[in-house]
């Protein structure tokens, strides 16, 4: 069944995985894979849990599925409004279960670098910087985040800058499923079409592998909740994720 997972719907599918019965979820601003996560969630899953998003929605029903992350649309139908100080108050004050975070890199200890690729004072890149990820990644419970690219200028052994310290729980590539495990990631599973020395071979840190196996597939629900939430394919050709 491993002609089922494109690199979009396992990356997406793979993030809503990491979502728990009546846990509190945040998805943030540019983050249109965990946006689709969590409605995906909503939607394939016989529990519930509490979304709330960067655009202020709680529990929304919007109209349609936005391509921004940060659409108003997103805060249709929610139960009430949340502002960008809220969700740093949930999470400082130990509330916040599970938070998606994006990052440009990350080292083996799944800390996340969002400030600049090179050295800070003649960087080859500046990168946005941090964010609310400073705040969050400490803070809440779990954090997790994805990479549309599976390399080892992405999965550092060392971070060219720290933006976030404190370590990602969970990480999820085109190829891959990462968890935290004793302070550091470990791989959880990967792609059917990939393979264990495939998953070594391009990523820049070591790590434990012991339990991994290839992923489950997809369920008919998860598929039938992607395919809703992008019927015509917008989702995944923006994405333009690549197995390899």
């Amino acid at each position: 069944m491993a002609e089922q997972w494109s690199g979009f719907s396992y990356i997406v599918t793979n993030l809503a995985r990491f979502i728990r019965p009546d846990e509190i979820t945040f998805s943030g601003v540019n983050s249109t894979p965990p946006m689709l996560a969590c409605l995906l969630a909503k939607r394939a899953y016989d529990w519930d849990f509490v979304y709330i998003n960067v655009a202020g929605g709680v529990d929304p029903s919007p109209s349609s599925i936005p391509i921004s992350s940060s659409d108003p649309l997103l805060a249709e139908g929610s139960a009430s409004i949340f502002a960008n100080e809220d969700f740093y108050d949930l999470c400082t004050r130990g509330r916040m279960d599970l938070t998606f975070l994006g990052a440009a890199q990350l080292d083996g200890a799944g800390c996340a670098n969002n400030s600049c690729i090179g050295e800070w004072a003649h960087p080859k890149v500046r990168l946005p910087g941090g964010g609310g990820g400073a705040v969050m990644l400490p803070t809440a419970k779990r954090a997790c985040t994805w990479r549309t690219e599976h390399s080892k200028r992405t999965l550092v052994e060392k971070l060219d800058f720290v933006t976030s310290w404190g370590g990602m729980h969970g990480v999820v590539t085109p190829i891959a499923v990462f968890v935290k495990r004793d302070g550091k990631l470990a791989l959880q599973s990967w792609h059917p079409e990939s393979s264990l020395d495939e998953v070594r071979e391009r990523t820049g840190f070591t790590f434990d592998a012991s339990g991994a196996e290839p992923t489950a597939p997809p369920t008919s629900r998860e598929l039938e909740a992607l395919e809703s939430l992008d019927s015509q394919g917008q989702f995944e050709r923006d994405a333009a994720v690549r197995l390899r």
